[in-house]
């Protein structure tokens, strides 16, 4: 059976927001990670007594108040947080697009 130029465009689009999905859950996968470490981070600088830490910065360790390290954590799992809300929006969009494409597609071949 011979497609149509329609229907091997149908087929495209199914393609590409099947990939689109894809990327979106290894995004959500590394943000869930990142969450993690900070949380993981976050509960250490509570348990710890020490009014300095030392932070990470490329490849060298730079000693900072704790607070500080404290507040930085907690804007950058803020902005994860906001991100992943944005992630699961457009993954709610394109899992929808695949549905609607899908049930175009077994129209064709049913």
């Amino acid at each position: 059976m011979e497609l149509t130029e329609e229907q091997k465009d149908l087929v495209q689009q199914f393609q590409f927001y099947q990939q689109q999905l894809q990327s979106i859950l290894l995004q959500k996968d590394s943000i869930r990670l990142q969450v993690a470490e900070i949380e993981e981070s976050l509960e250490e600088l509570k348990a710890s007594k020490e009014k300095d830490v030392y932070k990470i910065v490329g490849s060298i360790m730079v000693k900072k108040p704790a607070e500080e390290v404290k507040k930085e954590l907690e804007e950058n799992k803020e902005s994860l947080d906001v991100r992943m809300k944005s992630m699961e929006k457009f993954e709610e969009k394109v899992t929808e697009k695949l549905k609607e494409l899908q049930e175009k597609l077994k129209g064709i071949v049913g």
